[in-house]
C-alpha cells in the first residue's frame, strides 16, 4: 500500500512511495506527529541519480522487518536533498559535525523538536565494514531515546547551537591583495597530480571552479603552472572513462586516481559547469579536443536532459537493470558485430581488450593517440578519424536500445541557470545559433513556469504538476549569472533587466544586515533550527560566491554602488579561506580575480548584423576575457542600460567604448585599437 509519498512529484520521493516504510514528505504533519507521540524522527535524505540511495532502499528500506522497526520507533521522513537544499545543508553539517565524513544517502536522527542527535551515510543490512547493521543502529538508537532522553535532548541543543554560529562575511577592503591568487595557485599545485590531473587522490572530482580559477591565474604573465595543471587534468578528463566517449557529456566522478572508472551517474550541473570551462580552455589555447568536449556536452544535454518546452532535467541515473554501469560498458564480440572491419582501429584507440577494465566489460577511454591506434592500418589520420566518427554513431544507435538508465526529470532552477550560462556563452563564442535558441528557449520557460506573479522564484517543476517550494538563493544567483550570459551572447535587455530584478529580489529577502552576504533561505522562508548560510564551494558553486560575482558585474553596467558595497567585504572576509583551502573556495577566487583585475567596461555602439560591429564583438569575445563586461547598443535604440546610454557610432561606423574604474577612453572603430585598449 502506497505511503505519504505518493502524491509527491519528486522522482526521488516516489521511488519510495511503495516502500513498507510509513514515510512521510518533509511538513507540518510529519513533523506534528513526531511532538504529539514525543518521537524522534528518522530522517533520510538522497536523491534520484545516487547509487548508495537504491542500495539501502532495495537492502533495507524495502525489507518489511526494518521497516516495522522503522515504523514502531520513528517517524520517518524522506527528503530529496535537490529540493529541499536548506535540509540536506542543515544536517549535513551535523552529520559532518558528529562523525567527520557525510555524503548520501544519510541518515539523521532528529528529537520531534527537528534537532539532530545521531547520524550517518550508508548502513548496512548486516554488520560490514566496521560498521553496524541498519537494523542495530535502529534499536539503539530507540532504547537511547527511551532510557537517555533528556541526555540526548541536552546534547541535541548543544548541536544546535554550534549550527547557528554564522561566519561573518564583512572583511576590512584592504585585505583583497593580488598576492591571494599567487598563494591560492601554489597551494593547488601542492595537490595536484602531476601524471594524471586533477587534485588529491581516489576518489577523484572534476572540480570545474577550481579549473576555472587556473585559466584566470594563467592570463597573468607568471602563470604558466596555473595553465598547465588545467590542462593536464582537462586532457585526463577528456581522455578518461569519466567522459562518455560515446554520447558525450560527464559522469560525476571517478573512482580510481585515472579518472577511468566513473560513478556513472550524470548530473545536469556538472556538465554546465564543465561545459563552461571547456569552452574557456578552448579559447585560452584553440584545442580542437576542448571545442570537442564543448559540442559534444552540449549536444548530449539538448538531446537527453531537455524537456519539449525547454527546461532541463537533472540527472540520468547510474543504474539500469539493477546494474550500475551496465548501460555504458561494453564487450568486444558486441563492437565486432557492430562495426566489422572498422572494429580493430576502435578498439585499439579505446582500449577495449578481451578482458576488459571493469568487472570483465570495458569502460571506454582513451589510452593511446590516433596516430597510435591507426598504425598499421594503412589509414591516413583523416581517414581514421572519420572511421571513428562514424562508428562512435553506429554504437550510439546500438546502446540507444538497451534499458535506459533512470531519468530525473525535475527541472530546478538553480541547475538550469548554470546550463543556461554555458548554451548562451557557448553560442556566442561557438557562433552556434541553434545554441542560443536553446538558451533563449529555457530562460522563457523559467519565466513563464518558475517566477510567480510577484517576480518570485521556485524552486522546483516537473511536467504533469506545478511548481514547488519557494526558491533558494541559489536560485536567485545561478539564474541571474545565465540571464548575463544570455544577455552578453544576445544583447537582447529584457534578459539584463531580469538578471537585475533577481538581484534587487535577493538584496530584499537573503540580505544579512547584521554580518554581511546572504542566507540562503528568504526571509519569509519556513523556520528551522538554523537559518543557513554556506560559503564553501562545493560541488556547485555556493549561494554567497555566485552571488557575489554577479553583483560585481551589476556594479559595472550600472554604475550603482550598492552592489560593490555589498559585494567587496563579503570576499575581503572570505580571503583567509581562499589562500588556505582553494579547492573550496575555488568560485570565491573566480570573483576575487574579477575584482583584482580592474575589469573594463566594454559598450558597443553599432548595428549587431554590421561586419564591423561584429569584427568588435570578435575582438573581445574570440579570446578568454571573464574579467570585463560587455554591452551593446544599436543606433536609435532606447536603453536602460547605464553603461550604454550616450554611446553612438563614430563617423557613421560601429564604435566601441572602453572604461576601467571609472576612467573612459577614447571610443575606437578598428578591431586592433580596441584589443590595445583590453590589455
Amino acid at each position: 500500500m502506497p505511503n505519504r509519498l505518493a502524491d509527491e512529484t519528486s522522482p526521488y520521493l516516489l521511488q519510495h512511495a511503495e516502500n513498507p516504510v510509513e514515510w512521510y514528505p518533509w511538513g507540518e504533519e510529519a513533523l506534528e506527529r513526531a511532538r504529539a507521540e514525543e518521537k524522534p524522527i528518522l530522517l533520510s535524505i538522497g536523491y534520484a541519480a545516487c547509487h548508495w540511495c537504491h542500495v539501502m532502499a532495495h537492502e533495507s528500506f524495502e525489507d518489511d522487518e526494518t521497516a516495522a522497526i522503522m515504523n514502531r520507533h520513528f517517524v520517518n521522513i524522506k527528503v530529496d536533498r535537490e529540493e529541499r537544499p536548506d535540509l540536506d545543508g542543515i544536517y549535513m553539517q551535523a552529520v559532518v559535525a558528529m562523525t567527520r565524513s557525510g555524503g548520501w544517502p544519510m541518515t539523521v536522527f532528529l528529537t520531534p523538536a527537528g534537532e539532530p542527535f545521531f547520524g550517518g551515510t550508508y548502513f548496512p543490512p548486516t554488520p560490514r565494514f566496521g560498521m553496524p547493521a541498519f537494523r542495530q543502529v535502529l534499536e539503539s538508537v530507540a532504547d537511547a531515546w527511551r532510557h537517555r532522553r533528556a541526555e540526548i535532548e541536552s546534547s541535541a541543543q548543544d548541536l544546535a547551537g554550534h549550527l547557528q554560529r554564522q561566519l561573518s562575511l564583512d572583511g576590512p577592503p584592504d585585505a583583497l591583495r593580488a598576492e591571494l591568487l599567487d598563494q591560492a595557485v601554489r597551494q593547488l599545485e601542492e595537490a595536484h597530480d602531476a601524471q594524471w590531473g586533477g587534485f588529491g587522490g581516489a576518489p577523484k572530482f572534476p572540480q570545474p571552479m577550481t579549473l576555472e580559477f587556473l585559466l584566470r591565474a594563467s592570463l597573468r604573465s607568471d602563470a604558466g603552472t596555473a595553465l598547465a595543471m588545467a590542462e593536464r587534468t582537462l586532457e585526463r578528463m577528456a581522455w578518461g572513462g569519466i567522459y562518455d566517449q560515446i554520447g558525450g557529456g560527464f559522469a560525476r566522478y571517478s573512482t580510481d586516481e585515472r579518472w577511468l572508472v566513473p560513478h556513472f551517474e550524470k548530473m545536469l550541473y556538472d556538465n554546465a559547469l564543465l561545459a563552461r570551462v571547456y569552452l574557456h580552455a578552448y579559447q585560452v589555447t584553440g584545442r580542437p579536443l576542448y571545442r570537442r568536449v564543448v559540442v559534444e556536452t552540449l549536444d548530449f544535454v539538448t538531446r537527453e536532459l531537455r524537456h519539449d518546452e525547454g527546461g532541463f532535467f537533472s540527472s540520468l541515473d547510474a543504474d539500469s537493470e539493477g546494474e550500475e554501469g551496465r548501460f555504458y560498458v561494453w564487450r568486444p564480440a558486441e563492437i565486432r558485430e557492430a562495426l566489422g572491419a572498422d572494429a580493430t582501429l576502435f578498439m585499439r584507440y579505446y582500449g577495449v581488450s578481451e578482458r576488459g577494465n571493469w568487472e570483465g566489460k570495458n569502460i571506454l577511454h582513451v589510452p593511446r593517440t590516433l596516430e597510435e591506434a591507426a598504425g598499421g592500418l594503412g589509414l591516413s589520420l583523416a581517414e581514421a578519424e572519420a572511421r571513428l566518427d562514424e562508428a562512435r554513431r553506429r554504437l550510439y544507435t546500438l546502446r540507444a536500445g538497451r534499458v535506459w538508465p533512470g531519468l530525473d526529470d525535475k527541472v530546478l532552477t538553480a541547475w538550469n541557470g548554470l546550463m543556461l550560462a554555458a548554451y548562451a556563452e557557448a553560442g556566442a563564442v561557438l557562433d552556434r545559433p541553434d545554441y542560443l535558441q536553446v538558451a533563449e528557449g529555457n530562460a522563457r520557460f523559467l519565466r513563464q513556469r518558475l517566477r510567480d506573479r510577484d517576480g518570485r522564484l521556485w524552486r522546483t517543476w516537473r511536467d504533469g504538476g506545478t511548481a514547488r517550494y519557494r526558491a533558494y538563493l541559489e536560485d536567485y544567483a545561478f539564474l541571474a549569472d545565465g540571464l548575463l550570459a544570455l544577455y552578453q551572447a544576445t544583447f537582447d535587455e529584457q534578459w539584463f533587466s531580469w538578471a537585475h530584478e533577481l538581484i534587487d529580489l535577493v538584496l530584499t529577502h537573503f540580505r544579512d544586515p547584521e554580518e554581511g552576504g546572504f542566507y540562503d533561505t528568504a526571509d519569509d522562508h519556513e523556520t528551522l533550527i538554523q537559518r543557513p548560510k554556506e560559503v564553501q564551494d562545493n560541488a556547485l558553486p555556493s549561494g554567497n560566491a555566485m552571488a557575489v560575482n554577479v553583483l560585481q558585474r551589476l556594479a559595472l553596467y550600472t554604475g550603482e554602488g550598492r552592489f560593490g558595497d555589498v559585494a567587496l567585504p563579503a570576499l575581503a572576509a572570505m580571503v583567509p579561506a581562499m589562500a588556505r583551502y582553494p579547492t573550496g573556495f575555488a568560485h570565491w577566487l573566480c570573483a576575487a580575480a574579477f575584482a583584482l583585475a580592474a575589469p573594463p567596461e566594454v559598450a558597443i555602439a553599432g548595428a549587431p548584423d554590421d561586419p564591423g560591429t561584429r569584427a568588435l564583438l570578435d575582438a573581445v569575445r574570440q579570446p578568454f576575457r571573464p574579467h570585463l563586461v560587455l554591452g551593446l547598443r544599436p543606433p536609435g535604440a532606447e536603453t536602460d542600460i547605464p553603461l550604454l546610454a550616450e554611446r553612438r557610432p563614430v563617423d557613421g561606423r560601429p564604435a566601441a567604448y572602453v572604461c576601467r574604474r571609472f576612467v573612459c577612453q577614447l571610443p575606437v572603430t578598428e578591431p586592433d585599437a580596441l584589443v590595445q585598449q583590453l590589455i
